[in-house]
């Protein structure tokens, strides 16, 4: 079928700042939660739902990361993509890697969210409501700031008719849960180089052609270094 996602692309160059010093000589997505990785939490889920192919970027120590994919043994097709002389942001990292795609749709998705096998029915639905409306580009997953774990959060966006707004700076409701669903098309006319994903959000929030979808999952998020140490009592 046509409006079935093979492929995705997991973010895991960052320098894992905020989780410092842990993140000195780990790279976050190699950070346990329980007894997995959280790299590995994000690959099962992907693996489950049928993805066969994952494009992985990495800088920040990402030896380890090319080490462990290695040793892993999954069962997907994982591409990785070095981010050599210099990291290049959410946007620039995918733009750099927009070729794997095909110009087909695909998920980017965010190692730092604790992925479970909970989130396999709205990966599902995400990709039924993406293709159910031609003018889709690109659909987040979001979660109510009340669902997070992590009360710091200050909002990212709020959602009006599946429609994705952020011009009021305060009291956004919903906070990017870390995973969308993307078409390459809207890297068309974007430079390559350094630059957030947000800069893609915007130009379609401007045309209101950024859409969202509200989880339902309490969500569970490595944040900071404090975060981490609660959420290791918690799994």
């Amino acid at each position: 079928k046509n409006t079935m996602i093979r492929k995705a692309m997991i973010l895991a160059a960052g320098f894992g700042k905020r989780v410092q010093p842990l993140t000195l000589d780990c790279p976050k997505p190699l950070l346990k939660i329980g007894n997995e990785t959280l790299l590995f939490k994000t690959i099962t889920l992907l693996e489950k739902f049928g993805i066969n192919e994952v494009v992985i970027n990495i800088h920040h120590l990402g030896g380890q990361i090319i080490d462990y994919i290695n040793k892993s043994k999954f069962s997907l097709k994982v591409k990785i993509v070095e981010e050599k002389n210099k990291i290049l942001d959410t946007g620039g990292g995918v733009l750099n890697a927009i070729h794997y795609f095909d110009d087909k749709p695909f998920f980017i998705i965010n190692p730092d969210t604790v992925w479970s096998l909970n989130y396999l029915k709205e990966l599902q639905v995400m990709e039924k409501i993406f293709f159910e409306n031609k003018k889709n580009k690109c659909l987040l997953l979001l979660v109510s700031k009340s669902m997070s774990f992590d009360k710091s959060f200050s909002g990212d966006f709020n959602l009006e008719n599946n429609i994705i707004q952020r011009s009021a700076k305060t009291n956004l409701k919903y906070i990017f849960a870390g995973l969308q669903i993307i078409k390459p098309e809207v890297f068309n006319n974007i430079d390559r180089g350094i630059f957030s994903i947000n800069k893609i959000w915007d130009n379609l929030i401007q045309h209101q052609e950024l859409y969202g979808m509200k989880s339902s999952i309490d969500f569970f998020h490595v944040s900071t270094l404090n975060i981490y140490k609660e959420l290791q009592t918690k799994f």
